[in-house]
């Protein structure tokens, strides 16, 4: 089922020398099937292709767009046990966890869908004329967003399915009525090409351009800038670290022309432990962010890497059961082996770093691609002076900042960077008491918890999954949730424009019945004449 070539359009393409090949973390070993690395003729052409549907594709109606979606869907479904087996091969993630995240990006694919037939997202907005207004008339205008043409989609390692060929970004940009470009992730190429495939034959079986969606292969380094800065791209979603994150923004904003860079770059996600809660459960609350810290390994973008509570004795009693947790939690299998050495890597260097205490590290296995359980403790005060120890551990890893009043908070708290999540355990009391403090972290983060854990993003209307920078590159976006169709469009005017020309979002008779804003009131209702 898996050829190596590069999907471009209804094509395939596989014209160059060079070659990709995936490396497994389950098995230790480099996976033998070769991906093609796609030439500077096949990007042109799929950037080309991109362009020229676009044309057609950002005037297709919400419903034929809808159905689309829901294609791709079935069509993912469709491939059954090979895409989980290869997901699983390619990711080391365990089959539970990938059988999982089909359904959510299928579950994703599902709501876009709907966003579309309930049409609201557009904030279609209308101003009738007024041409008998002194001392001036007042002109017909209307407004909606509108597609922005072609987007170009980097995945994700650490979700290879939800967040990465037909994952959010994907999703919300083709719902958008922008056709896309994924630049296929190196550690599951496999993977993306079963995903790209499916999306390809959706397409075709739903009518649409040719060109509506390519997968290019290659490494970011050299295919991903080339794509970044080609002048048909016109906007980016982008989910992995900062440094990739930054080259890719920095590059984008260096065009003749700067685009939309929606990058999401991970976080340390503060969690608040006060004190009435830990009086209270300390214990049962260190065997929750246990289980937090080493979900997944630890390979995920919420996973509460920073810890923040007041001195005293539930404090420690929180950290013994802590250390002690983590202490009998084996080792997980990373998902690349670049991943765990990096992981290896930067706990050293937090545990170098001035002030701070080794409490727990589990033995390195990076030779075996696995990634074993840390903790480390610092004073507020050291932590306040060294902005490094800010930097993100992807993996099972977790720095616990102790304060030891409740005057240095508001000072520790006011420190910290733009983070994805804050999260507060607290009781109705500590809730009250530490109010000032719970708004200072509302200020530094894009979705705040109480009294549970960061992990884990729910997929909806209302979820929030940005942040201010670093975090993210546009704190006002999300990547998760109905709201990340937004990131794809932009606002367009219409003046004294005639209904033939008008979207059936903005005519007078509200053809595709959804809600618009007339003189400013929210109402399904015709314009009346």
């Amino acid at each position: 089922m898996i050829s190596g070539k590069n999907i471009i359009g209804f094509d395939t393409a596989a014209a160059g020398a060079d070659v990709l090949r995936a490396y497994s973390p389950v098995s230790n070993a480099t996976m033998p099937e070769t991906f093609a690395v796609a030439t500077d003729a096949e990007i042109t052409l799929a950037v080309d292709k991109a362009a020229k549907a676009f044309e057609t594709y950002r005037l297709t109606s919400p419903e034929a767009r809808a159905v689309f979606l829901e294609a791709i869907a079935t069509e993912i479904l469709a491939i059954g046990d090979p895409l989980l087996e290869r997901t699983v091969a390619e990711s080391g993630l365990p089959l539970a966890r990938i059988t999982g995240e089909r359904m959510r990006t299928v579950s994703q694919l599902r709501l876009f869908a709907a966003v579309l037939r309930e049409g609201s997202w557009v904030d279609a907005t209308i101003d009738v004329a007024l041409p008998d207004r002194t001392p001036l008339p007042r002109p017909d205008i209307r407004k909606m967003l509108v597609p922005l043409g072609p987007v170009l989609v980097f995945p994700a390692s650490n979700f290879p399915l939800a967040f990465s060929t037909a994952g959010g970004d994907t999703a919300s940009a083709l719902a958008a009525g922008n056709p896309v470009i994924v630049k296929a992730h190196e550690s599951h190429p496999g993977t993306n090409e079963l995903v790209a495939l499916a999306i390809q034959r959706a397409a075709q079986q739903c009518g649409m351009p040719d060109g509506v969606f390519s997968s290019i292969s290659g490494p970011g380094a050299t295919v991903g800038q080339q794509l970044v800065k080609h002048p048909g791209i016109k906007a980016i979603g982008f989910t992995g670290s900062f440094k990739a994150g930054m080259a890719i923004f920095e590059a984008a904003n260096k065009r003749a022309t700067p685009i939309p860079v929606y990058a999401e770059m991970g976080s340390i996600n503060p969690v608040l432990l006060l004190p009435a809660k830990l009086e209270a459960s300390a214990s049962d609350v260190a065997v929750q962010y246990a289980r937090s810290i080493t979900l997944g390994t630890g390979q995920f973008c919420t996973n509460p890497g920073l810890l923040i509570a007041l001195a005293g004795a539930a404090t420690e009693q929180f950290t013994a059961t802590l250390q002690q947790e983590l202490s009998v939690t084996a080792a997980g299998t990373m998902l690349t082996p670049g991943i765990c050495h990096h992981y290896y890597k930067n706990r050293e260097l937090l545990a170098d770093r001035k002030g701070v205490q080794t409490l727990f590290a589990g033995p390195a296995e990076a030779a075996q691609t696995k990634g074993a359980p840390a903790l480390y403790r610092v004073s507020a005060r050291d932590f306040i002076r060294d902005p490094q120890l800010q930097q993100e551990v992807f993996g099972p890893s977790s720095l616990l900042v102790i304060c030891d009043n409740a005057t240095e908070l508001p000072a520790l708290l006011q420190s910290l960077q733009g983070q994805l999540t804050g999260t507060v355990m607290a009781t109705a009391e500590d809730l009250q008491s530490f109010a000032p403090a719970i708004a200072i972290l509302q200020e530094k983060v894009g979705r705040i918890i109480f009294n549970n854990v960061p992990t884990g993003v729910e997929v909806g209307y209302a979820m929030q999954h940005g942040g201010p920078f670093p975090a993210t590159t546009d704190v006002k976006s999300t990547s998760v949730g109905a709201s990340a169709i937004l990131r794809f469009a932009r606002p367009l005017c219409l003046q004294d424009c005639p209904q033939s020309l008008l979207p059936d979002a903005l005519k007078d008779n509200n053809p595709l019945g959804i809600w618009r804003r007339i003189e400013g009131q929210l109402t399904k209702d015709a314009v009346r004449s």
